[in-house]
C-alpha cells in the first residue's frame, strides 16, 4: 500500500484537458509588464526608467532585501513605463512595462558555470539569486534563501516535488516527461548547495509515465530515488509530501529544515539548471492554460510579464459562458477580477471555468459535522476556528493555530453547509498578524 498523509480530499483531477499536450513555446508578446512584487518577501527595486533600452535577460530590478530577488527583462526592447498596473491581487502594483522590439537581443549578464560540480555552494547560491529564481510550485519563495540553511540546521535530504496534486495543472508533469535530465541537474545543484546526501523525488501515482521516466533516469545515481505517492490532494504541500515520501511528520510551527530537509519543485530545479548550466535567468516558465472555456487547452513555456489575455488568445480564446478566471488551480489558485494581468513567476496555470461549474459559498450556520476537521491535512480544529473568526475572537483563533493553515481549500470542498471556510481561515490569519503587529507597536 502506498504511503500517504492524514486528511486530504480527492477532487476530480480534470487533467485530461492537457496531460497529453506537449509543452509548446508561446509567441513572445508585443509588450510585457514585469511586476516588482511577484514573490514572497520585499519587492524588487527598479534599475531602469522610461525610455531605456533593455536586452533579453538584463537585470531591470534589484533585490529589495535578503528575502527578495532581482527581476529581468523577458524581451528586448524599450521601457515604456515604470508605474502601477493591474495585478493578480486585484490591486495596482508597480511594474516595468517593456515594448518588445522583436529581436530578443541577449544581455549575456550571466555566464554558464561549466564546472558547477566543483563550484562552491556559495557560488551556486549566488547564481540562483542573481537569476531571480523563486519557487515555481506556487509559493514563490526566493530559492536562494531556502538554499541557505543556518549552520546549526544541517540538511541531509532534498525532496523534489513532482506531485502536482492541484486539479487541471499538468505543466510539471510535462516537464518531467520532456526535460528529466535538466531537472536532475537542478536537483544535484540543490544537493550541493545544502550539503545533502540524499535526493527523493515524490510523484503522485496518477502520473505513471513520469514515475517510470524519472526512475529510469535515476538508476545508478548515488543517493537518488523516486517515490510513487498515493494520489490525494494536497499531496504537493511540503509537509504532506515529507510525510508521504520520508515518513517524517513535523510538529506545528516547524519548517522542513528542522528535520534536515529542503523541498523544491521540479520546475524550480529546471530553472536552477538553466541558470547554472546555460547562464539563463528566470524569464519564462511552464504554464498550463486549461478549462472547459478555453478553445485549445495546452501547456506552454511563456515569457514572464505576458498578459494572461494574450496567452488565452494564443490558446484559442475564451469560449462561451466563462464564469471565472483563476490563476493556478481551482483549490489554491487566485480568482482574478480581470484577465489582463501579467503572468508571474508564481503562475502555474490559467484556468477558465464555465458558470455552470462554479460552486457558490455562503456564510451559513455551521452544522457541527466536523467533516472539515476530518479532512484537514494540518490537523486543525477548522470548524472552531471558523466560528472564532466569525465572532471576532482573534485570540481564540490564534490559540487554535489558525496560522498553521496552508489554505489548501479542503475544508471548503467538503463542507455540506457550503460555508466559505478557506476565506474564514485567511481572514483569521490576517487578523492574528494585524493583532501581533499592534502588540509589537505598543511594546
Amino acid at each position: 500500500m502506498l504511503a500517504t498523509f492524514r486528511g486530504g480530499v480527492h477532487p476530480r483531477p480534470c487533467k485530461g484537458f492537457t496531460d497529453e499536450e506537449a509543452l509548446d513555446t508561446a509567441v513572445p508578446p508585443p509588450l510585457v509588464r514585469i511586476p516588482l512584487q511577484q514573490h514572497i518577501g520585499a519587492p524588487s527595486k527598479p534599475l531602469v526608467k522610461k525610455g531605456d533600452h533593455v536586452a533579453l535577460g538584463q537585470t531591470i530590478a534589484e533585490s529589495g532585501g535578503f528575502v527578495s530577488v532581482p527581476q529581468h527583462a523577458s524581451v528586448s526592447g524599450t521601457v515604456k513605463a515604470v508605474k502601477a498596473f493591474p495585478h493578480a491581487s486585484g490591486r495596482a502594483v508597480a511594474a516595468i512595462e517593456i515594448e518588445n522590439d522583436g529581436e530578443d537581443t541577449p544581455a549575456e549578464e550571466l555566464a554558464p558555470i561549466p564546472d558547477w560540480q566543483n563550484a562552491s555552494p556559495a557560488v551556486l547560491r549566488e547564481r540562483v539569486h542573481d537569476a531571480g529564481i523563486v519557487g515555481l510550485g506556487g509559493a514563490a519563495f526566493p530559492t536562494h534563501v531556502k538554499l541557505s540553511p543556518p549552520e546549526d540546521k544541517p540538511i541531509h535530504t532534498v525532496v523534489l516535488n513532482g506531485a502536482e496534486c492541484e486539479p487541471y495543472l499538468t505543466c510539471d508533469y510535462r516537464l518531467m516527461l520532456e526535460a528529466p535530465d535538466a531537472i536532475l541537474v537542478g536537483a544535484e545543484v540543490v544537493r550541493r548547495c545544502v550539503g545533502a546526501r540524499r535526493i527523493v523525488i515524490g510523484i503522485e501515482d496518477n502520473k505513471p509515465r513520469a514515475v517510470e521516466i524519472m526512475r529510469e533516469k535515476v538508476r545508478g545515481l548515488d543517493g537518488v530515488e523516486v517515490v510513487s505517492a498515493h494520489t490525494k490532494y494536497p499531496q504537493g504541500s511540503e509537509l504532506q509530501l515529507m510525510k508521504t515520501a520520508l515518513g517524517v511528520e513535523l510538529p506545528k510551527s516547524t519548517l522542513p529544515m528542522e528535520a534536515g530537509v529542503v523541498v523544491q519543485n521540479v520546475g524550480t530545479a529546471l530553472a536552477i539548471c538553466e541558470a547554472v548550466v546555460a547562464g539563463r535567468p528566470l524569464v519564462e516558465r511552464a504554464v498550463t492554460i486549461t478549462g472547459a472555456a478555453v478553445g485549445r487547452p495546452g501547456n506552454v513555456r511563456a515569457r514572464i510579464g505576458t498578459l494572461c489575455t494574450e496567452l488565452v488568445e494564443q490558446a484559442g480564446g475564451m469560449g462561451e459562458g466563462v464564469g471565472r478566471v483563476v490563476l493556478g488551480g481551482p483549490m489554491m489558485g487566485l480568482a482574478v477580477p480581470r484577465a489582463d494581468v501579467p503572468l508571474m513567476k508564481s503562475t502555474s496555470g490559467i484556468l477558465l471555468m464555465r458558470r455552470d461549474e462554479l460552486v457558490e459559498y455562503e456564510l451559513n450556520p455551521c452544522i457541527r459535522c466536523s467533516r472539515c476537521e476530518t479532512h484537514c491535512p494540518s490537523g486543525l480544529a477548522t470548524a472552531r476556528i471558523g466560528l472564532a473568526v466569525e465572532l471576532g475572537r482573534t485570540e481564540m483563533a490564534e490559540r487554535l493555530f489558525v496560522l498553521e493553515c496552508i489554505e489548501c481549500g479542503c475544508c471548503s470542498y467538503v463542507c455540506p453547509a457550503g460555508r466559505p471556510m478557506t476565506h474564514l481561515m485567511r481572514a483569521g490569519k490576517s487578523a492574528v498578524l494585524k493583532e501581533r503587529a499592534r502588540r509589537r507597536g505598543h511594546g
